[in-house]
C-alpha cells in the first residue's frame, strides 16, 4: 500500500468504501477491476483491471498482488489480458497506468506491457507517473495467435 492512494494501509472503513466503489465501477462503466487467484490454491491474490472513475486522467489498466505473489508473471499475464478486453472487447485508443514514481517495479511493469512514460499528474494530493500505451502501439507489438 505504500504506493497506493495515501500510501497507507486502508482502515476498515476505507476498506470498505473502496470495495463499494470497484463493485460499482462495474455497474457505471460495465468494466472494472477482476479479482486474481492462484490457480493451485483458489487463494485470491490481489486485483487487476479497467479503471476509469470520475476525475481520472484517462482510462486505466491497474494492478494490486498481494507481495507474497510479485515476480511470479501474475501481474503481467492479467494486465495483459486486461489490455485485450481495453483494446479488442472495448475498443479504448489508449489505455493508462498511474504508477508512483518510486514504484519501480510497476514501472518495469508497465514497460513489459509496452506502455511509456507520458507525465507526471497530480492525484490525490501525490506526484503520479502517467504511463500510456495507445491501441496501435498494443496491436503492433503484440504476436498474431493462430484461429482456434
Amino acid at each position: 500500500m505504500r504506493y497506493v492512494g495515501d500510501r497507507m494501509p486502508l482502515s476498515r472503513d476505507d476498506a470498505w468504501r473502496q470495495l463499494a466503489m470497484l463493485v460499482g465501477h462495474w455497474t457505471l462503466r460495465d468494466y472494472g477491476m477482476w479479482a486474481v487467484e492462484e490457480r493451485s490454491s483458489g487463494r485470491f491474490i490481489g486485483r487487476v483491471g479497467l479503471h476509469f472513475p470520475e476525475g481520472w486522467p484517462d482510462r486505466e489498466v491497474g494492478w494490486a498482488l498481494s507481495r507474497a505473489y510479485w515476480g511470479q508473471g501474475y501481474a503481467f499475464e492479467a494486465a495483459a489480458a486486461a489490455l485485450r478486453v481495453a483494446f479488442d472487447t472495448l475498443d479504448w485508443p489508449r489505455a493508462v497506468s498511474l504508477i508512483a514514481p518510486l514504484n519501480q517495479r510497476s514501472i518495469r511493469l508497465a514497460e513489459r506491457l509496452g506502455e511509456r512514460f507520458g507525465r507526471n499528474v497530480l492525484m490525490g494530493g501525490n506526484t503520479t507517473a502517467l504511463y500510456a500505451i495507445e491501441r496501435a502501439q498494443w496491436r503492433a507489438a503484440i504476436p498474431i495467435e493462430p484461429d482456434a
